[in-house]
């Protein structure tokens, strides 16, 4: 009888005061009167029969009633918004839409990839538009739980950023050191020369600072015992990297993912330096929540079935 009492009204306002602390700054949010939020809040209170907020001088403060309450009153109603936004996706045209975000270093071999196999899939009367956001891991977590992106494919993060969230592993990709053709450094691999010790004298594009795979860049170069030069390049930009790279002499350290098409075609080519110990594993994270809709659930099969490929691919080429 309570479940059947509480509308949604009830859960708006209550959201709106929790969100900002106050009945007066819910009421502007919500183009109502102060009045008609503290009434809509004591109702819900009395279906409940619990206190939900505690006002103040501090303003309004969920009760620990509250704050159990707030937990699952969110979820509710993003749920319900996603299911409405479904019904209207597939009214139009049975187009769904599906937010993805994916790191910049694994966008050009996967994404390419993947929009040929939903382009194979698709029918007039059905297909799934994609909306793709890529960015540092972090930031796309933090999209994914306040539900901006649908999933993310990007790598593990420390156990307390990955609360609430789950994480599939997809493949692990290994870094490689890409020079364009010609590059001093390729003679003196043909001369057996020390390929290591002659990086010093270049420039280095790195992954910028606090990323994985900049932590795991580093990591290689301590234990070798290398002080790279005082000008390095930091992006996460594969366009920037790829484009530099190409017209000097720099050297490129990138995931073997970002970099594969050029190697394959020869605009690159990779330093033969073993690289062994710099795999990342790079998988699929989603909220722990999530009901996948039947596009959800397509588009996940379909970068399964491509990381299951890239798993039978040849290892690194050094």
């Amino acid at each position: 009888m309570v479940d059947e009492r509480i509308k949604y009204r009830h859960l708006q306002c209550f959201l709106a005061v929790a969100q900002h602390g106050s009945l007066q700054k819910a009421a502007d949010v919500l183009a109502i009167t102060q009045p008609a939020v503290s009434k809509t809040l004591k109702e819900l209170e009395s279906l409940l029969a619990v206190r939900l907020f505690e006002r103040g001088r501090r303003g309004a403060v969920p009760t620990r009633e509250g704050e159990a309450f707030l937990r699952h009153a969110g979820a509710s109603v993003s749920a319900l918004r996603e299911a409405v936004a479904s019904v209207a996706q597939t009214r139009r045209q049975g187009n769904a839409v599906v937010a993805i975000g994916v790191l910049p270093t694994v966008a050009p071999w996967l994404m390419p990839q993947l929009l040929l196999r939903q382009d194979a899939e698709a029918t007039e009367d059905a297909h799934t538009s994609l909306r793709i956001h890529t960015g540092a891991n972090p930031e796309l977590l933090a999209r994914l739980r306040q539900r901006e992106l649908d999933l993310v494919i990007g790598r593990f993060a420390e156990p307390a950023h990955m609360l609430g969230l789950s994480f599939e592993h997809l493949y692990a990709d290994p870094l490689v050191l890409a020079v364009r053709p010609g590059h001093p450094l390729l003679a003196q691999a043909a001369l057996k020369a020390g390929v290591l010790a002659g990086l010093q004298a270049f420039t280095v594009i790195l992954p910028t600072q606090g990323t994985a795979i900049r932590h795991t860049a580093d990591g290689f170069f301590l234990t070798r015992g290398l002080a790279l030069r005082a000008r390095t390049i930091e992006t996460l930009s594969v366009s920037i990297a790829r484009g530099y790279a190409l017209q000097s002499d720099a050297v490129w350290v990138s995931p073997l993912g970002a970099v594969r098409t050029e190697l394959d075609s020869g605009a690159l080519q990779q330093l033969p330096v073993s690289m062994a110990g710099t795999e990342e594993l790079v998988g699929l994270t989603l909220r722990a929540d999530m009901a996948p809709t039947t596009a959800q659930q397509a588009l996940i099969a379909n970068i399964r079935l491509l990381a299951a490929e890239r798993r039978g691919q040849a290892a690194p080429l050094a």
